[in-house]
């Protein structure tokens, strides 16, 4: 799941905790909703912690040093 994904779930939980107002007899929308955007938060947490590790650039431990020889020919 990508962090488009994470913020779907965070706006899906949201908006089924905080603007509807319907009344489900086998389930508590409020507590799904909660759940949801726990679980979307979890995961942008996750995304950004492995995205952070991708862009650490580690310089090289011994220079490059280029050993062409520089000869020239000269027609």
């Amino acid at each position: 799941m990508g962090l488009g994904g994470c913020i779907i779930l965070i706006a899906a939980g949201a908006i089924l905790t905080f603007a509807t107002d319907w009344e489900v007899e086998s389930a508590n929308l409020d507590v799904i909703g909660v759940i949801l955007m726990a679980v979307g938060f979890i995961g942008v947490a996750t995304f950004t912690s492995i995205a952070k590790r991708r862009r650490v650039v580690v310089p090289p431990s011994t220079p490059v040093v280029d050993e062409k020889p520089n000869h020239r020919t000269y027609e």
